[in-house]
């Protein structure tokens, strides 16, 4: 007789229920194996159909975010208790953050342009800094978006220092001038490197009430792909485009284009009197179909030019995901079309939502390509922000192609780097070039530049040439450096120039104004999330009290909405 036959009727059961389920499992197996294969051919097919157009982009493996977020525990969000709650999350200093447990890495296909720090320049080789300057304040409130709801650090290419400072506005002194804006700076001592400087440059361009601008023609570019059916895509796109239509006065036209598998005209030009036929055609906006947005920007430039306001704005807003998959997907293919485009006089503002599959780096550029600036929207608050309370620094250029070049003396500064703007650097020559693009100022707007500096005499970061000393030129000894300015006026063909002595007058950070302390404290954080090699022993407590104690003045909330992200952003960062 079989021993198996010998055993206890129970226990001939459970064997036979155990191989049952150990053959169930080995098909399992098996058919996930061979869908697998298949999925990886088919990625394989496509990859291969599209390497011709695209630069391959690797995706980043992140983990998935919870069913709870990181926003701060009472504000009205599904967060839950005290500890350690479902999905793996804790409660830290009132916040609900990740911990080891719950997370299950999936897919990034989230695309940043690589943004390594500016490296560190000697004077002696290098006395001369050009950059553009930069009022895009996207990767703020994309890098909240990560941190409050989905507990995790961003990536260090989707940190920009200059998009971090710009987010807030400073009380930066103005007096009557000829040119639109007023420019100011301060030098203080560095908290980071010891002996160092900060040079901080700041412009308050003049501001201009929205009820007194020109006639505004605007264009709302709406991306309805199936991409956009999230809570927090096109429902929030139709939230921002609500709160910007109440701001239209009767004056103002508005045109609705918007595009998925195709491009459609949802709305013909229709003055701002008519909020309620607008505020229909928003709320028919609906999600689905593929993403073709080369074709839709060309329909929404036509439309522009149809209604162009020749003394007036001119301006389309795209709100959308990046996502493009439909006709030209190509990256700088895109980026050349609009920067053709503007030579129209029509600017270009991006508004950007969503996640996982956000293309930020297409976003960014397409806005400084066109003219215009970017934006990241992830609640009704920031839409607020920008299209609202900012409307007029959103809509309203006061100055283009705006650049800062700074010229280093050599008998005082030793080495320099600039804090930020990594992607907005310039050649010398290009300073005195109009026909090289920069960026645009708003009305109302404030930009602001941080150098640090190492005086000669002090120990610097670069290490001393044996051969190369510095020379004993005969210039301003009273001076760290020469600050020039070009601009044009909206619509001017020739740039204007101004300038300034940047003074060795320096006073200890403590003694300085609160807008300069709050903008280094800014810069600490920015420089903290990309790994901290210039913040030296600054650490989270000390860029936290830094930025609290300049945080007074808070109008709408924002230095400390930036408080709480310094806390969240310690937490997560010690769960490394």
């Amino acid at each position: 007789m079989n021993q198996y036959h010998l055993l206890p009727l129970t226990l001939r059961m459970l064997s036979l229920s155990t191989a049952v389920l150990a053959i169930s499992a080995c098909s399992t197996q098996l058919k996930n194996t061979q869908t697998a294969q298949e999925s990886v051919a088919m990625i394989e097919v496509a990859d291969a159909s599209s390497a011709a157009t695209a630069p391959m982009v690797q995706p980043m493996v992140r983990a998935a975010p919870s069913p709870v977020s990181a926003r701060r525990v009472g504000m009205g969000r599904p967060d839950s208790g005290q500890g350690v709650g479902r999905g793996g999350l804790a409660s830290v200093d009132g916040y609900i953050v990740p911990s080891e447990r719950g997370h299950v890495p999936q897919i990034d296909s989230e695309k940043y342009q690589s943004n390594a720090v500016n490296p560190v320049k000697s004077v002696t080789h290098d006395p001369v800094s050009t950059f553009s300057i930069d009022v895009d304040t996207g990767s703020y409130s994309n890098i909240r978006r990560m941190l409050l709801d989905e507990g995790r650090l961003p990536p260090v290419d989707a940190v920009r220092i200059e998009e971090l400072i710009n987010y807030f506005n400073y009380q930066y002194p103005q007096v009557k001038s000829v040119h639109p804006f007023t420019l100011n700076t301060e030098t203080v001592d560095s908290p980071w490197q010891p002996n160092a400087k900060l040079i901080r440059i700041g412009i308050k361009a003049t501001d201009v009430e929205y009820k007194k601008l020109p006639p505004a023609n605007l264009v709302f570019l709406v991306d309805v792909s199936g991409s956009m059916d999230e809570p927090n895509k096109l429902p929030l796109v139709k939230k921002t485009l609500r709160i910007l239509t109440e701001q239209l006065r009767p004056q103002d036209k508005v045109t609705i284009v918007s595009y998925s598998s195709g491009e459609q005209l949802v709305l013909a030009p229709t003055s701002g009197s008519e909020k309620d036929q607008i505020l229909k055609a928003i709320n028919q906006l609906t999600a689905g179909g593929a993403t073709s947005g080369q074709r839709a920007i060309q329909m929404a430039y036509d439309q522009a030019k149809k209604s162009f306001f020749k003394e007036g704005i001119n301006r389309i807003l795209i709100a959308t995901d990046g996502d493009f998959n439909v006709g030209i997907t190509n990256f700088e293919a895109l980026k050349g079309m609009v920067a053709e485009k503007r030579k129209s006089g029509i600017s270009f503002t991006t508004l950007g939502y969503g996640t996982g599959n956000y293309n930020e780096q297409l976003m960014e550029q397409l806005a400084d390509a066109g003219d215009g600036n970017y934006s990241y929207i992830d609640n009704e608050k920031e839409a607020k922000k920008v299209v609202q309370r900012q409307l007029n620094s959103t809509l309203a250029t006061v100055a283009q192609d705006v650049k800062i070049q700074m010229e280093f003396n050599p008998a005082t500064v030793k080495e320099y780097r600039l804090v930020g703007y990594e992607n907005r650097i310039l050649k010398q020559e290009d300073f005195n070039n109009d026909q090289v693009d920069a960026g645009d100022i708003g009305a109302g707007h404030t930009v602001t530049a941080l150098y640090e500096i190492i005086p000669v005499g002090q120990v610097g970061w670069l290490n001393d040439s044996r051969y190369q000393k510095t020379q004993n030129v005969d210039t301003k000894s009273g001076e760290f450096g020469f600050l020039n300015l070009r601009y044009k006026l909206p619509g001017q063909s020739k740039s204007i120039l101004f300038n300034q002595a940047i003074s060795k007058v320096s006073k200890p950070l403590s003694q300085a104004t609160q807008d300069t302390q709050f903008a280094v404290a800014v810069a600490a954080y920015g420089q903290q999330l990309k790994g901290g090699q210039y913040n030296a022993k600054m650490d989270w407590n000390e860029i936290q009290h830094l930025a609290s104690k300049n945080a007074k003045s808070d109008d709408f909330g924002l230095k400390a909405e930036l408080l709480d992200l310094i806390k969240v952003t310690k937490s997560l960062s010690q769960g490394k």
